[in-house]
């Protein structure tokens, strides 16, 4: 059966009282054994007070990117043996917003995973179409280059450390939502290229995660659907009564 997830990506929010306040709702909130694994991703800065915070919780510190070298010159970065350092094993890598603001490309992405993958670390890879790929129906095509460019290549062994995440980018932080439709007819594409690709056996066990403006409104009908195994969640994560109702709704 395949890991039901979901995380919270925090983005570049809140300071460390800002973190300590939201973590200290969150594990008043929390349930003994959830239904679904949990993770929060908060800035580089609050992720050791994070990882401090949570021990002896369900939940997993994850962080937000990383570069793709173990180290040297590169000011302003954060290697894959540093994140571990403070107790961070999973990452998320190719964000929209990674893609959009800091021109990350397949060619970049595929070198960060595989640096990720060569530390041991679990990686939520992001993709997803704007909305001029679905008005003009190249949505499917777009998700399958993406998947190509900075996974395709890795081998099998590899993939139990991967988990995917499908974001419409139309639906990122606009209270825009791809239906639960949508969504599923998304997700099994996906499922089905992995099975062309990769493998029946990394097909039926990788989770694939939807994000878009995911809240506890709507986040039952969509990971009720069969290919839709949680969400990574923006803004709805910064609530912690919102998040964990969304945990619940499996």
């Amino acid at each position: 059966m395949r890991d039901r997830i979901v995380a919270g990506n925090w983005k570049m929010n809140n300071d460390l009282a800002e973190t300590e306040e939201l973590l200290g709702k969150l594990k008043l909130q929390m349930v003994k054994e959830p239904e679904a694994t949990v993770m929060v991703a908060p800035s580089f800065t609050n992720l050791y007070p994070t990882f401090q915070a949570l021990k002896g919780t369900p939940i997993i510190v994850a962080a937000q990117n990383m570069h793709e070298s173990e180290k040297g010159a590169f000011t302003g970065e954060v290697s894959a043996s540093m994140l571990k350092s403070v107790g961070v094993n999973t990452v998320i890598l190719g964000h929209s917003e990674r893609r959009a603001y800091f021109n990350e490309n397949g060619e970049l992405l595929a070198k960060k995973v595989k640096a990720a993958i060569d530390n041991e670390m679990t990686v939520i890879f992001c993709f997803g179409e704007e909305l001029e790929d679905r008005k003009s129906d190249k949505h499917f095509d777009l998700v399958e280059q993406q998947l190509k460019e900075a996974l395709f290549n890795l081998p099998q062994s590899s993939w139990k450390n991967i988990i995917l995440a499908y974001e419409p980018v139309w639906a990122i932080g606009t209270g825009e939502t791809a239906s639960p439709e949508q969504a599923q007819e998304m997700h099994k594409h996906i499922r089905n290229l992995l099975n062309k690709n990769v493998g029946k056996e990394v097909a039926e066990n990788t989770s694939i995660l939807y994000g878009g403006s995911v809240k506890p409104k709507n986040a039952k009908e969509i990971f009720a659907k069969e290919d839709v195994d949680g969400g990574l969640i923006g803004g709805a994560s910064l609530n912690a009564v919102d998040f964990m109702a969304i945990v619940n709704s499996f």
